[in-house]
């Protein structure tokens, strides 16, 4: 039977996928950024499109798309992930590195990574990459995947982090994460866009989670 799927909470609610329990008083720094964050997230929420039962039925597609189709959309995009890594991550323990996750973390990966001074590593699917490569193994909702990454893309202590626009079932995120610590990267964390949260991918991940905008509470989507 198909199930319904709520829609998306108010944009001025605050995300409980990324507030701790005791909110720490803010500097006014601090205050400014969060006020500017919170007005980006309102604008990129209401560029969102949803597209119910596809790509098949019982499916609630979040379509993204239309932030990358304006230029100041994606500028804003870019913003407020740039807010959120400052605010995340002292001056000298900032990434050296994003990764980005086939499919659509190959979108703003490369902007982001531009915007934070960073390089640019991309992860895809077995076959897709040329010389050497490290692969890793992760479950589907109907059998397995690989994702893979060059071998010499990660040089030993650089600091990452793991960018992609939806979190379901955390396989992939978990296969991509397990890359970067064999090639001897520091995994700091992973940004989505997008999260479903009755799934529990970041149950899997083995560091910090972050979520930019409210999320699905159910759905009969297909993990990805």
């Amino acid at each position: 039977m198909k199930q319904s799927t709520s829609s998306h909470p108010s944009p001025n609610t605050p995300d409980a996928t990324t507030h701790s329990a005791q909110t720490p008083k803010l500097t006014p720094t601090a205050s400014t950024s969060a006020t500017e964050l919170s007005g980006l997230k309102i604008r990129l929420h209401d560029a969102l499109r949803q597209f119910p039962d596809f790509p098949s039925p019982g499916i609630l597609f979040e379509d993204i798309l239309p932030i990358f189709a304006d230029p100041n959309l994606h500028e804003a995009l870019i913003r407020a992930l740039d807010l959120h890594v400052s605010s995340s991550y002292a001056a000298g323990e900032k990434p050296d590195v994003v990764v980005g996750l086939e499919a659509r973390g190959l979108l703003f990966g490369p902007s982001l990574a531009l915007r934070l001074g960073a390089g640019f590593v991309p992860v895809r699917k077995h076959g897709k990459l040329p010389g050497p490569t490290e692969t890793a193994r992760f479950e589907k909702e109907y059998g397995e995947d690989f994702f893979q990454i060059q071998k010499d893309s990660i040089k030993q202590g650089q600091r990452v982090i793991i960018v992609d626009d939806i979190i379901a079932t955390g396989g992939s995120a978990a296969a991509a994460g397990s890359l970067v610590e064999r090639l001897g990267g520091t995994l700091l964390g992973y940004i989505f866009i997008l999260e479903l949260d009755f799934l529990k991918g970041r149950e899997k991940l083995q560091a910090p989670v972050y979520t930019l905008l409210s999320s699905q509470e159910q759905s009969s989507s297909k993990p990805t």
